[in-house]
């Protein structure tokens, strides 16, 4: 995906309307600190786009990135978050709930988990509620650049058995320090959800 323009079109909060887009949309979930906004910088190609904050949980809103005029990246609030209280947590619970049920062009929602570590209570709630929302999702293993190549297939295997994923759910190990990873998330995108798209 070669990036030519990228405009942060729309912001939600708890209480907007949710927009009635006409490109595809790629969404993306994950828990507080697993840097989902150092993926989507990367993603870009921008290196602060997003806001990447030193404080968990700043993320409150849904953003939709409008990327070359052909698709958006919509950044979801992280979760699990302990200095949020629980009723700004069923807030954006709720709000994601609403994005999830109500666009009618989310193509794909990709998870982030943290590659280093057992996937926490969280991540396994997050990852099963897609599901159960009707979406397959795409595990992006963040924090790559933290662990020897050697201990990789280790740590897949460790992510894949925490979640209990779906037998041939994909899982792709990423860096926001090397960009490793970030050609073949693009790839994927491109050739599962936007040629499709093309050819509909």
């Amino acid at each position: 995906m070669i990036i030519r323009s990228i405009n942060l079109e729309t912001v939600c909060g708890i209480t907007s309307v949710l927009p009635d887009n006409d490109k595809p949309e790629i969404a993306f979930a994950g828990k507080s600190n697993v840097g989902k906004s150092s993926l989507i910088n990367a993603l870009m190609n921008r290196k602060s786009y997003a806001r990447i904050s030193q404080t968990p949980g700043k993320t409150q809103t849904i953003n939709f990135y409008n990327i070359n005029e052909e698709m958006y990246l919509v950044d979801l609030p992280g979760y699990g978050y302990a200095k949020v209280s629980e009723k700004e947590k069923a807030q954006w619970g709720k709000l994601i709930e609403r994005y999830l049920h109500g666009s009618s062009q989310l193509r794909a929602v990709f998870l982030l988990i943290d590659i280093r570590h057992e996937p926490s209570a969280n991540d396994k709630m997050m990852y099963r509620w897609i599901v159960d929302q009707g979406f397959a999702p795409v595990i992006i293993a963040t924090k790559l650049d933290k662990l020897k190549r050697s201990q990789i297939q280790k740590h897949v295997k460790m992510v894949r058995e925490g979640l209990d994923l779906v037998p041939g759910t994909k899982i792709i190990p990423f860096s926001s320090v090397t960009k490793q990873g970030r050609d073949e998330i693009w790839e994927f995108v491109e050739t599962e959800y936007l040629d499709r798209q093309e050819v509909e």
